[in-house]
């Protein structure tokens, strides 16, 4: 994810990283200059002139524009969702922890287990969502026994809460916790949990594709056949308004397209590797460690 400072309406202009300009570019160059081929044929192919005008076009640009900003509005909430559902795991890891440290009076002996299971939680979680290898944190963090044991797990952050609770349960038995303040430790582990599955169902539910199609096909249809419809009214200029409107078309569909997986690495998805690393050091600040000794730099969280 990119985090800048508020640019100059000027240099705003001219970015390009987190822009999808790049990514739109080879299209935005097709259409540009088929609108140029046209507007130099004064809109005929082999001698036949097309029969258009603007006006079928601004009737099918409302239609696609309420499309669009449907999408949009669509792909946002899903971004919006996902981050308020780290939010969750923030504040709840750190709730957790601390009515560890500060209801069980052996807390410095035991409240380390606990903190290093939630924070490879955390990690395990972010590696499920990305497709990624969780085994370096997990062994970074974890002692052999539970990285042994979450080796051959599919769902590895749901094993870790299991393994959380089971802390949680041998407080109990051994004393250290009565049960009623147990039960209230249960509230944001079982927060943790909903904040789980709520990430695993923005990632295993995307958008319904047709959607994606139908918009995609009007889009580049319109854009091709713009061009026809403009030469007759503002002839030299048809290719400049040809490339403005496609470029807005073009740039929300794939922004769109971007957030919808909010959870990969294009330029606008969320910084997972710089959450993880807050809540880590957040939690290990609260044990009395150091934040970052043995925490691996990343770069998917870019303020320039």
């Amino acid at each position: 994810m990119i985090v800048r400072p508020r640019l100059h309406w000027l240099r705003m202009l001219f970015v390009l990283r987190g822009s999808v300009l790049l990514e739109i570019a080879p299209q935005l160059l097709v259409t540009t200059g088929l609108a140029v081929l046209v507007t130099m044929a004064h809109g005929q192919v082999y001698h036949w002139k097309i029969p258009l005008n603007f006006v079928p076009f601004s009737l099918i640009g409302l239609t696609l524009a309420i499309f669009l900003g449907f999408r949009n509005s669509t792909s946002y909430a899903r971004w919006w969702e996902a981050r308020a559902l780290w939010g969750v795991l923030l504040n709840e890891t750190r709730n957790l922890l601390r009515q560890a440290l500060t209801l069980d009076p052996g807390a410095a002996r035991h409240a380390p287990a606990l903190a290093r299971r939630l924070i490879a939680f955390i990690h395990a979680l972010r590696h499920q969502l990305r497709g990624s290898d969780a085994s370096a944190d997990l062994a970074r963090l974890l002692p052999a026994a539970d990285c042994e044991r979450l080796a051959t797990a599919r769902w590895k952050p749901a094993l870790l809460m299991l393994m959380a609770g089971e802390w949680l349960g041998e407080r109990v038995r051994d004393g250290g916790l009565p049960p009623a303040l147990a039960q209230a430790m249960e509230v944001p582990l079982a927060k943790l949990t909903e904040a789980l599955g709520g990430c695993e169902r923005i990632a295993g539910t995307p958008i319904p594709f047709t959607y994606s199609v139908i918009i995609h096909r009007t889009i580049y249809l319109y854009c091709l056949l713009l061009p026809f419809g403009l030469v007759d009214s503002i002839d030299a200029m048809t290719p400049v308004v040809v490339a403005l409107i496609a470029y807005t078309f073009f740039a929300l569909e794939a922004l769109s397209a971007e957030i919808e997986e909010p959870f990969g690495r294009e330029p606008n998805d969320l910084a997972l590797d710089a959450m993880s690393r807050t809540i880590e050091g957040t939690l290990r600040e609260m044990m009395g460690e150091a934040p970052e000794n043995d925490v691996p730099p990343t770069s998917d969280y870019l303020v320039t």
